[in-house]
């Protein structure tokens, strides 16, 4: 399996002749394998990479470890990257173009919000008559169990979650520059930290 963390730069298109393509550029830096986990000493299987690292007193207490542990004796382990050490590097040169992926971040935290936009609601019409109920969210359903229903979709805050895309084709892999771009749009803000793992699947272009 392949993987890797990177950074999301931001959205462009890609021309080759008549057509063109939007893609979601992103720059992954070397990643460094910093814990591998094992079934037999851990009860799974599970590889920890670290990137950009930064000086200890920067980082919250309870993100430091096992991000900067040191002395641990477990090279060799096999987890779902296959066979990997503590120290090997990651780099974009694993992927190649055609790859499909599935990329992982936060989407854009966008406050709190009414059930127009979140929930794309229709809202009432604004004909004559009405003057501050055209974005309210109307009946809310039945009474009977004395309150809210569990689900009921709302107002409230939106945005800021763990988002996965998935089936990404990966268009353009350039390992000096450290970038690779895939089709399609990627959860999160230009900046935010995203992880990328190859699916084993490969299509030419379509």
């Amino acid at each position: 399996m392949k993987f890797i963390i990177g950074k999301k730069l931001g959205m462009t298109s890609l021309h080759e002749g008549l057509t063109s393509e939007n893609v979601t550029v992103i720059t992954c830096g070397p990643n460094t394998v910093s814990q591998v986990r094992t079934v037999e000493k851990d009860g799974y299987a599970a590889v920890q990479v670290e990137t950009d690292k930064t000086s200890r007193r920067k980082v919250r207490k309870e993100f430091r470890p096992p991000f900067f542990a040191k002395g641990k004796d477990e090279a060799g382990a096999e987890a779902f990257l296959g066979e990997v050490k503590v120290g090997d590097t990651l780099s974009v040169s694993t992927f190649e173009v055609g790859d499909i992926v599935d990329i992982s971040g936060v989407t854009k935290a966008k406050g709190f919000q009414g059930v127009v936009k979140r929930h794309g609601f229709a809202g009432a019409p604004a004909s004559h008559g009405r003057k501050h109920d055209m974005r309210k969210p109307g009946s809310i359903g039945a009474t009977f169990p004395e309150h809210v229903v569990k689900g009921r979709r709302m107002a409230g805050r939106m945005g800021g979650e763990n988002f996965t895309v998935r089936g990404l084709r990966v268009v353009l892999v350039d390992a000096e520059k450290n970038l690779i771009a895939v089709r399609g749009a990627v959860p999160g803000n230009n900046g935010g930290v995203v992880g990328i793992r190859g699916l084993g699947q490969k299509v030419g272009k379509a």
